[in-house]
């Protein structure tokens, strides 16, 4: 059994999307990001960061795995599950995902923080951010007017990890126009009942504007 410890984020979402798509029971506990339980000393314990989600291998020693990416590796790997056969697949399904966290997570966090959190409204950043975004959107864009997946002919972690971020565009206020390919990429994802089950947990609770109001004043500690 997997615990996992999560928010409704699109860090956690990877998380929840992946164990939908790979079929693996979990306990879901709701980290409650507004309160700071992500700072609390037993949190902090399993992630010394800080930062959700975690999870908790129950049936591998209690094995603790922070850092989104990694859990969906270590999820892959352990439970062979995703985990494609072949290394060149395996290799680029890898550059992918890593292309996520590195510049899809990053340039949508701050375009977030910027176009929608920040206290001041800095038009610089938020052009530098959405900007940088719409581009990692057009190399996401060109890539799948190659295969069907960003991988190759088959879903991957890579997907997962890229849509649960790019499915929030709106908010990040980068547009997705004139990019058929990920549009079509986006819509095929989106049918999958694993990804639409994912994206629902946990819910997010709360009144939307004091929800925004509890995030404008996390991005200022």
């Amino acid at each position: 059994m997997i615990e996992l410890y999560t928010a409704a984020t699109p860090n956690g979402y990877k998380a929840t999307v992946t164990l939908e798509e790979m079929g693996l029971d979990y306990n879901l506990h709701h980290v409650q990001l507004q309160d700071d339980e992500q700072k609390h000393s037993d949190f902090l314990k399993m992630n010394p960061n800080g930062r959700i989600p975690v999870i908790v291998d129950k049936d591998n020693d209690d094995f603790v795995v922070f850092e989104s990416g990694a859990i969906m590796l270590y999820l892959a790997e352990t439970y062979d599950k995703l985990n494609p056969k072949y290394p060149k697949e395996r290799s680029r399904m890898i550059q992918w995902l890593m292309f996520q966290m590195g510049g899809i997570g990053p340039m949508m966090g701050q375009a977030n923080v910027f176009y929608r959190y920040f206290p001041e409204k800095l038009p610089s950043a938020i052009e530098r951010y959405q900007n940088e975004s719409r581009r990692l959107f057009e190399v996401l864009n060109k890539r799948l007017g190659e295969s069907e997946y960003l991988a190759g002919e088959n879903f991957s972690l890579a997907d997962i990890a890229n849509w649960c971020w790019v499915r929030t565009h709106d908010w990040s206020g980068v547009s997705l126009d004139g990019l058929e390919n990920l549009k079509r990429w986006m819509n095929t994802i989106s049918e999958r009942p694993a990804c639409q089950r994912g994206v629902t947990k946990p819910e997010r609770m709360g009144d939307p504007d004091e929800l925004v109001k509890s995030a404008q004043k996390m991005v200022q500690r």
